[in-house]
């Protein structure tokens, strides 16, 4: 599944503070996912040398920078991929936030010239020395960023968020609907197809000038082309398929390391990157000599070898629940906790149904079930208030648009199920509904179902569990159009990380609330698709400054919670652990893992 729909929270596989009061409280961006020791051991001088081992549970899901979509992928790729513009290591974590140059000499601006007074037309400027691990080592060209993007609608293995490119470059969908039909795909045709046509918004001067047309402004537009999706990608991946067994055995790297070993669930090994320069990178390091990434293991055997130290940090795993007590009371520093920037997890409407005579449908009931939750029995399943916060918005903390309200407020956000019922009773709903909950068999999902069970309950709404495996959730249930309309399920409890932080309307509200896409392909799974909402969107989407971005997203937040399409019920904290050895240990919102390209090690720890 995409980054954004939290697989397992908590408990290892994907890693993903806030609401509370009445009424609104401004504050756009400055209460950003933080955490309590974001610069972890980062005393003297950088020793450089020696291994970084990272044990974790799962595997990457691509190391195609066309198709990798997993948070703990992109705590990789950030060691063997660049993209034109990027996010930089900071312990600030609104810096950390900001888009910064990377492989661009800088970051295009109406100032500066590299984008159009219109705001339709960004120029990127490629910067000298940055190389291919090539033999020999060539530099990389801006028909090397344009290759990146015209494999992103390849049929084998696409890109897992195209309309980030569709609905902001002009011509981007002309060139990818045939493309992405391509019958019988096989190295020849997919080869054939990317050399015979061409973007028509995208075009190369030089060897060193990318020139994008936008289809219509968008202030999110750079952050698009942090996303790995947009990564440089060298002529020689027109040799295999897209991600295939071999394309992995022959990844090209222009980042400071590169991938010597790719075993699928056990093993991947990354060396130093040869061609690659200080001097032409501002935003990574090269300190380690060797990363290797050991995978199969429980977080329980990850956080025993991390506190024994024959480990270093985390893959794709976090602290234990039950030890974060035992650690906090120690202050054990190589303990760090960050705020996630989630909405992990919601309760979702599934407007399509037609059960109790489409009474989801109703707005009138949808707002009276806001007040049926205990918040705080949900937060206390995850670990307590140390590790989740209770969200009562969309729009979580590290995002563009954020502002603290709650329209539903209950005394301790515990809910109020006579309100809840009373407010049923006058929707025209006086013996309850019947609702099906479509959960997951695995992690805290089921706690999580039976504090729904209760909580509805108490308000007289009968619910019945549907328990489906982490495998069929999406593909069976949630992407499934037809289980919507046939009423299988009628709420369920999804979670959501956006792709990125700052300004990311488009990968929150855009994403999950916008009903004009509504279909297989589409997270808003519950068919919500409110005209006024969708016009904040677009007014965000086009927004020629972010300060209007904010405000239009603010509006869409507003609009949702009253049409109450969904029930937030909190935002999480991340804990992270690491060994002794561990200097630097810098949090990354974006990959929310420490960022391996600023560690270094002690070898004396």
């Amino acid at each position: 599944m995409p980054r954004g729909a939290v697989v397992v929270a908590m408990t290892g596989l994907v890693m993903a503070a806030c609401g509370g009061s009445s009424g609104t409280t401004s504050n756009p961006t400055s209460s950003a996912p933080s955490g309590n020791s974001a610069n972890q051991n980062a005393t003297g001088s950088p020793t450089p040398g020696g291994t970084l081992n990272l044990l974790g549970s799962g595997d990457v899901d691509h190391l195609d920078t066309a198709s990798l979509y997993y948070a703990a992928t992109y705590t990789l790729a950030r060691a063997y991929t660049r993209q034109l513009v990027s996010y930089p290591g900071s312990p600030d974590i609104t810096t950390a936030n900001g888009v910064v140059a990377d492989v661009a000499s800088q970051v295009p601006t109406v100032a500066n010239g590299g984008v159009s007074s219109d705001l339709l037309t960004y120029t990127f400027h490629l910067r000298s020395g940055v190389m291919w691990n090539t033999t020999p080592a060539r530099a990389v060209t801006s028909q090397d960023f344009l290759m990146g993007l015209k494999r992103l609608c390849n049929p084998v293995s696409p890109v897992g968020a195209p309309s980030y490119f569709t609905d902001t470059i002009a011509g981007f969908s002309a060139y990818c609907d045939p493309f992405t039909k391509l019958k019988g795909a096989v190295v020849a045709t997919i080869k054939s197809y990317i050399l015979g046509h061409e973007i028509s918004g995208v075009t190369t001067p030089d060897a060193s000038t990318l020139v994008i047309k936008l289809s219509k402004p968008a202030s999110d537009f750079v952050n698009i082309m942090a996303l790995p999706f947009a990564s440089a990608a060298p002529v020689e991946y027109l040799a295999y398929l897209p991600d295939d067994a071999t394309f992995k055995a022959h990844t090209i790297s222009d980042g400071p390391y590169q991938v010597v070993k790719y075993t699928a669930a056990a093993e991947i090994d990354l060396d130093k990157n040869p061609a690659w320069s200080q001097g032409a990178d501002p935003i990574h390091h090269q300190y380690v000599d060797h990363i290797k990434v050991t995978e199969g293991q429980d977080q329980n055997a990850v956080q025993q070898q991390l506190e024994a130290g024959t480990a270093d940090m985390q893959f794709d795993t976090v602290v234990p629940t039950a030890e974060l007590p035992r650690l906090r009371s120690a202050s054990d520093a190589r303990l760090g906790t960050y705020g996630g920037g989630d909405t992990n997890p919601y309760m979702l409407f599934n407007l399509q149904s037609p059960n109790n005579g489409s009474a989801l449908k109703n707005v009138k009931v949808r707002q009276a079930l806001e007040y049926a939750i205990d918040k705080t029995a949900i937060i206390q399943t995850y670990g307590g208030p140390t590790i989740g916060t209770p969200l009562n918005q969309v729009i979580p903390p590290g995002s563009l648009g954020y502002q603290q309200f709650n329209l539903y407020p209950t005394s301790g956000d515990k809910g109020d199920p006579a309100k809840c019922k009373t407010m049923l009773a006058d929707a025209g709903y006086p013996n309850g509904i019947v609702l099906n909950d479509v959960f997951r068999n695995a992690g805290k999902h089921p706690a999580v179902f039976q504090i729904v069970k209760q909580d509805f309950g108490n308000c007289g709404v009968t619910v019945n569990g549907v328990s489906s495996t982490q495998g069929d959730y999406y593909a069976k249930y949630l992407s499934n159009v037809g289980a919507a309309t046939s009423g299988v399920w009628d709420i369920t409890e999804p979670g959501w990380v956006p792709d990125w932080f700052g300004n990311n309307g488009r990968a929150i509200i855009g994403a999950i609330f916008d009903g004009r896409a509504y279909g297989p392909n589409s997270v808003d799974y519950g068919d919500y698709n409110s005209p006024t909402t969708n016009g904040f969107i677009d007014q965000a989407l086009g927004a020629t400054s972010t300060g209007d971005a904010a405000k239009f997203w603010h509006q869409a937040d507003m609009q949702i919670m009253q049409d109450a399409a969904f029930i937030p019920f909190k935002t999480e904290q991340i804990p992270l652990f690491h060994s002794t050895r561990v200097h630097n240990a810098i949090y990354s919102p974006f990959s929310q893992n420490y960022d391996i390209t600023q560690i270094w090690l002690n070898p004396n720890s």
